[in-house]
This record gives structure tokens, sequence and C-alpha cells, in this order.
């Protein structure tokens, strides 16, 4: 009497035979069901990773865009205003006034008897 080792004998049945059988197919359905699981994951995982990496890039170009756009504004503007400064030039070249005064004043044309001097504007230096 001296071993505690005790064994039970297993009875070979049908029943027994179709248990093990059962057993061992929810364990194999387990384990395809967790490699599913991970596979899935895995797949969902690089879904979102590709969404987050194309969100920052798209957030990048639109702020890039937005740059350009401010700087194209900015440009327009200027544009607009050099547009209506040589408006108004065009406007001032059609009257004859103007123009003989411009005349005077930068190419020293003079009216019959009239004497033009030319007065240097900046201050000499001494």
């Amino acid at each position: 009497m001296g071993s505690d080792n005790r064994q039970v004998a297993r009875i070979q049945s049908r029943y027994m035979e179709q248990y093990n059988e059962y057993i061992e197919q929810k364990k194999r359905k387990r384990k395809f069901l967790y490699r599913r699981l991970t596979l899935f994951a895995v797949v969902v995982l690089f879904v979102f990773g590709s969404l987050g990496i194309y969100h920052l890039n798209q957030r990048e170009v639109y702020q890039q865009k937005q740059e350009e756009y401010q700087q194209l504004q900015a440009k327009l503007e200027q544009l607009k205003n050099e547009e209506s400064d040589l408006k108004e030039e065009i406007q001032l070249l059609n009257d004859t006034d103007y123009l003989l005064q411009i005349a005077r004043k930068d190419y020293f044309f003079s009216e019959k008897g009239e004497i033009i001097f030319k007065i240097p504007e900046d201050k000499p230096s001494y």
C-alpha cells in the first residue's frame, strides 16, 4: 500500500470516442476563431493607421494650400491697386494740361518766351 499512484482506466466506448472528437473539434474551432480575430485586428489596425497617415498628409497639404491662397490674395490686392493707379494715370494722360505739365517738368519743354531753370531738389552737403 505504499504508493498513491492511482490511475483511472478510460472506457473505450463509442460515446467516449464521439465526445473526444467533439472536444477536439471545439478546440480547433476556438483556435481558428482566435486566428481570424487576430487577422481581423491586424487588418483593422492597418486600415486605421493608413487613414491616420492619409489624414495627416491631407492636413499638411491643406495648410500649404491655405498659405498659398493667402499669398495669392495679397498679390491680387496689390495688382488691383496697381490697376487702379494705372487707370488713373491713363485718365490723366488723356488730359492735355497734364501732358504739358509733364513735358515741361521732365523734358524741359517751354512755351515761347519762357525760360526754364532746373533747381536741384537735394540739399547740398557742406
